[in-house]
């Protein structure tokens, strides 16, 4: 009999800890995927500043940005790679070089970068696990900052070095800062994927779910 990978046997712990009911016998509310966001459009919009970050699979990363105050429009693509116009087939293959990406346009009457960068480095994901994200491996969930110009550069630069500077982490950030390279934006059924996951099926996307309680288990 074949052995299950230690990382299947993590994601099947964290189903089994996020399902169970809690110690007063009643279940877990739900958290959902659905944004309250009266900022968000839905046609991408002209002239507004972007920020482009990686950070393991674009459809959990998408998912933390689209509530935040501010954020206008999302969109996941690919990054950072040398094929032209990759597919999702090829990117997950991870020769192509590309990162699983999400552009966030944002007003800057209502939020800023510096802002965006810190929810990305403390709460959008792990900036401390090389080429991986929870069970997802591989060099296209690496973790990056794709900066637009310079101000973005040193104000990512900087942001690593405050956040490495709290020790609010036991393993160091090994997010890289690299300059914005052509931005392939993914199919149409990843865009905003856990949204359109919870409206088909009632209820939130089992990786939504699993998400909110490590950070409830992080605090």
């Amino acid at each position: 009999m074949k052995s299950i990978p230690l990382r299947f046997l993590t994601l099947y712990l964290l189903v089994f800890l996020a399902l169970i009911p809690d110690f007063t016998g009643s279940a877990k509310a739900e958290p959902s995927s659905i944004p309250d966001n009266p900022d968000l459009v839905t046609v991408m919009p002209e002239n507004l500043p972007k920020a482009t970050f990686a950070g393991g699979c674009f459809w959990c990363l998408e998912s933390e940005f689209r509530n935040k105050p501010g954020v206008v429009f999302t969109r996941s693509g690919y990054t950072g790679g040398a094929t032209e116009s990759p597919t999702y087939e090829q990117v997950t293959t991870g020769k192509t070089g590309h990162a699983e990406a999400v552009e966030i346009y944002y007003d800057p009457d209502k939020t800023n970068y510096q802002a965006l960068l810190d929810h990305f480095l403390r709460r959008a994901h792990d900036p401390t696990t090389l080429n991986r994200q929870w069970v997802d491996e591989g060099t296209q969930y690496r973790s990056a900052i794709f900066y637009h110009d310079e101000a973005q550069k040193t104000a990512a630069e900087d942001a690593i070095a405050r956040i490495s500077g709290e020790k609010i982490y036991k393993s160091p950030i090994v997010t890289q800062v690299l300059p914005a390279a052509p931005f392939w934006p993914a199919e149409d059924y990843h865009q905003q994927y856990y949204e359109k996951y919870e409206q088909e099926k009632g209820s939130p996307h089992l990786r939504v779910i699993l998400k909110d309680e490590l950070k409830k288990k992080a605090k």
